[in-house]
This record gives structure tokens, sequence and C-alpha cells, in this order.
């Protein structure tokens, strides 16, 4: 009998994932990981893997990754936000937490597979898109190894959530998780990323705002207030038409604004990637955000970086964001933003 751990949140998609892998007659065990410093959440999540753990009769593991999360998802979010760059802790999580120490520890717990609640699929070794593309992950996964993709399963990715929610109703001790908000895609934010960046910097400190060619039009609060295409929280001496952020300087702490024209991107270049095919060349789409469609693109791999020609325009992008490269709904790729 295959033995298979299933990284659990208290949540529904979790407990559905252990239900319907024991069901189908896995010896079935299940993991919370604790990876931020929130006692109060942690409480409340444990005590409904418990409950999970009880009524399906399973073993369950508290496992303790809040000094590897900080070191690999936590601080980067803080430093890249300091650099002036848009962070993705979500991506950097799937890589070194979830899909990276998690596996580890199913390794050498002796378990044959991890299981999560993530919404995607696994079709020849490769990532795809999940059938419910209102609740795709796959833009989130594509920074993972890729021999990890052989030991995982996703017994979400061919379902849709309206499915999941009615296998949730046959199980009474979802009755009352079901009814708790679902998380938020960056589990250690509670309200605002500043507030999580106030504990580690001055976010409040004064700056210019300045056009495309360098001239002082106004004044803003602090740079790390603002993201690119964001068109409010900033004056200006005069503006008759709407100002969007275009580019942040962190070094000078200035931010750079122009009309909503200066955001279109037809090329740009990503770094540290990690592929899943060999092709130095070849042509497909591009995800430049999570909610951001797929545009058409050319990619052209040279010396570790890519250099993305846009077939469509697109407007935000933003450095430190992962741009995902896709072949339909199959993930060929990734890289960060520069």
């Amino acid at each position: 009998m295959k033995k298979i751990l299933v990284a659990m949140s208290g949540g529904v998609d979790s407990t559905v994932v252990a239900y319907l892998l024991q069901q189908e007659g896995f010896h079935v065990e299940g993991v919370y990981m604790k990876l931020h410093d929130n006692p109060e959440y942690h409480a409340k999540n444990i005590a409904n893997v418990e409950k999970v753990a009880g009524y399906l009769g399973i073993k369950h593991h508290i496992l303790d990754l809040g000094e590897r999360f900080s070191e690999a998802v936590f601080m980067p979010f803080v430093e890249t936000y300091k650099e002036g760059l848009t962070p993705n802790p979500c991506v950097l999580c799937n890589r070194n937490i979830k899909l990276g120490a998690l596996l580890d520890f199913t390794e050498a717990k002796g378990f044959d597979y991890l299981a999560t609640g993530h919404y995607v699929q696994i079709k020849n070794g490769f990532i795809h898109e999940a059938v419910d593309q209102s609740k795709d992950q796959s833009y989130f996964l594509s920074n993972v190894k890729k021999e990890a993709l052989s030991k995982v399963l996703f017994p979400l990715g061919g379902r849709f959530k309206s499915d999941v929610k009615k296998i949730a109703a046959e199980i009474p001790v979802l009755k009352s998780i079901a009814e708790q908000k679902e998380s938020s895609e960056i589990c250690f934010v509670e309200e605002s990323y500043l507030d999580i960046l106030k504990e580690h910097t001055d976010i409040d400190i004064p700056g210019d705002v300045v056009d495309t060619e360098g001239n002082v039009i106004g004044k803003h609060r602090g740079y790390m207030h603002y993201t690119i295409g964001q068109r409010r929280g900033f004056t200006l001496k005069v503006a008759h038409e709407p100002h969007y952020v275009i580019d942040i300087d962190a070094t000078k702490n200035r931010i750079v604004v122009g009309l909503r024209e200066a955001l279109d991107t037809e090329t740009f270049e990503a770094k540290e990637l990690n592929m899943f095919i060999p092709d130095t060349v070849f042509e497909g789409y591009v995800k430049i955000r999570y909610r951001s469609p797929k545009t058409p693109c050319r990619v052209t791999i040279n010396e570790g970086k890519a250099k993305v020609e846009l077939l469509q325009k697109v407007q935000g992008l933003a450095p430190g964001q992962t741009a995902v490269f896709y072949d339909d709904e199959k993930v060929l790729g990734s890289g960060w933003i520069i």
C-alpha cells in the first residue's frame, strides 16, 4: 500500500485531498506546517487539523519550518520591497518550503508521495493548468524543481471547486470549517504588506516624484508605498491627466510617473530561470502576474537570461514578479522579471 503524506492547513481543500486519497485505499497521514510566528493563527488551524485527523482516523504531524521560511521566503519579501521591487513570496514558498523542505520531510519519513490541495495538474512530467481556471495555481508552482514533480500528487487539479465543495459536504467535520474565510494568497499578511515592512524598516521617508525626463513634479510619502501601475497616493504640482507609477528608484527614494501609455511594454528580460524544456528559442505565452492573461510571446535564452518579445503590449510589468512561460496550458518554465 502506497503511503501518502498530505499537507493539511485545516481548510476545506486539503481535507478533501486527505479524504479522497483515503477513499482510494492509500495509507494517509497529515502534516501541518508552522511557517510564521502567529500562535493564534496556528492554534486555530491545528485544532481543525486535529478534528479532521480524528474523523479520518489518521496520524498527523506538526512540522515547524519557521526558521527556513524566514530565511527563504519572509526576509526576501522584505528585502525585495527595500530594493524597490515587487516580491512574489508564494512562488518562493512553493519552491523552497511546500515542495522543498516539506518534500524532504516526506521522503525522510518513508512516504511514497506528498499530496497538496493545489489546483494544478501534472501530465507527462510537466505542470499543467487546473481544469478549474478560476482556481488554477500553475503560476505559483512554476519555480519548483523539476525533480520534485514526480514525487507530488495534486488530486484537485482535475476537479472544479464546485465539485470539491460537494465532496466537502459529505464530510461532517467540515461543516464548521467550511464557514471559515479561505486563506489569503500571502499567509503572513493579515491586512497590508506595509504593516509587515514597518516592523523591519522605515517606510515613511518622503521623496520626489519625477517624470520620465527626471524633472521633479511632485512628492510621495515613501517609495515602498507604491507598486508599478499605481495612480494614487502621491501629489503632483500640476497634472491635467492621470499619472501612473512606471518605475521605482529605491536608491534615490523617488518614483517615476507618466501617462497610461508609458506603462506599455513590448520586451523585457527575466533572470534566474527555472526551465522544464531544453529549448533556448521558443514561442508560446507568458503571464507577468498571477491574475494577468497569457500573452503570446517569443523567448530567447542566452547566458542564463530570457529575452521576452511580446506579440501584444502589456501594462504594469513589475520587476521582481515572476514571468511564467506556457505552451497552451503546459508550463514551460519561469524567471524573475528584471
